[in-house]
């Protein structure tokens, strides 16, 4: 798997969680999806993501790497 598509499949979790958090626990956990949406839409700006920094130092390689069989 590669860092982007790791970090969208990160959101998504994010993103169902706190939507069963808000549902079952709390509904101030709705403020979880707003944080996850804000990430996303500034890195989508800045290119600047701290998932995809960790994902990185954890190993994972992005679509560029392994597209040249790095």
């Amino acid at each position: 798997m590669s860092v982007e598509r790791g970090v969208s499949a990160f959101a998504g979790f994010m993103v169902l969680l706190s939507v069963a958090l808000s549902y079952f626990v709390h509904p101030n956990f709705v403020w979880l999806t707003v944080f996850v949406g804000a990430n996303l839409f500034q890195q989508s700006f800045t290119g600047f993501c701290p998932a995809a920094m960790v994902m990185r130092k954890l190993g994972m390689k992005n679509e560029r790497d392994l597209a040249m069989g790095r």
